[in-house]
């Protein structure tokens, strides 16, 4: 372990918040992104979150993946927006925890692929808390149980700094995963913690879980933090 090492695993901060808006989780990443690449904040930090219900647009599109009419989704209040991460269309909702490490990548050692490799780990680890043994499909990214998918990822790089992460459905309604083919993965059936009959989860126990998962499989020691305490950040425009 060197000493640059040592320092980047003590200043990660974790940052807990409430339901989050899509949108507005996007532009405080942007943020926090622009403010660690030019040195206004000093230390990686990782968010840790739920949306309403949303669909996602990765770098590839997706809406060839939509198999309802827009309109169902105008009527059922679920909006379809683009992002910056890798992959196709995937659906996010209240149940599903949610996790964006915003990562010095260059400082921090880490290949993309290395990172996208870790937080699987981060997500199987966090399954067999539950009782949940999940892993790896050879073909597709993402963890998986029973030839289902459980967790999904889609990372984006910015300035040399990671952010979007990975998604976890702990317990959650399943349906509109059925209204798309998930990261374009026809056929494929989405599942949750819940639905395989973890013991004992709720959304505060898999938060507890995966940070701690996320500590151990990058070295980080995570300090729990709130957006005002960060240092060098700025107060909402």
């Amino acid at each position: 372990m060197d000493s640059a090492g040592a320092e980047r695993r003590k200043r990660c901060l974790l940052i807990d918040l409430p339901l989050t808006p899509y949108a507005e989780a996007l532009d405080l990443q942007h943020r926090l992104v622009d403010a660690r690449s030019d040195g206004r904040l000093d230390t990686d930090a990782v968010l840790m979150l739920e949306h309403p219900p949303v669909f996602t647009l990765g770098r590839r599109g997706g809406l060839d993946d939509l198999i309802v009419s827009r309109e169902r989704l105008v009527q059922e209040g679920i909006e379809v927006l683009p992002a910056e991460r890798g992959g196709l269309i995937t659906y996010h909702g209240p149940g599903q925890l949610v996790v964006y490490p915003v990562l010095d990548l260059k400082r921090s050692g880490l290949g993309v692929q290395e990172l996208v490799a870790a937080l699987e780990t981060v997500m199987i680890g966090t399954a067999a808390d539950f009782g949940v043994a999940a892993g790896r499909d050879g073909r597709n990214r993402g963890v998986w149980t029973g030839g289902k998918k459980l967790g999904s990822i889609g990372l984006a790089v910015r300035h040399g700094v990671s952010f979007h992460g990975l998604a976890l459905n702990v317990d959650l309604d399943l349906t509109p995963f059925s209204w798309i083919h998930p990261c374009g993965l026809a056929g494929v059936a989405m599942t949750s913690l819940a639905a395989e009959g973890a013991t004992a989860v709720s959304l505060d126990a898999a938060r507890r879980s995966l940070a701690a998962h996320f500590a151990l499989t990058l070295g980080f020691d995570l300090t729990p933090a709130s957006l005002d305490a960060l240092p060098g950040w700025p107060a909402a425009p």
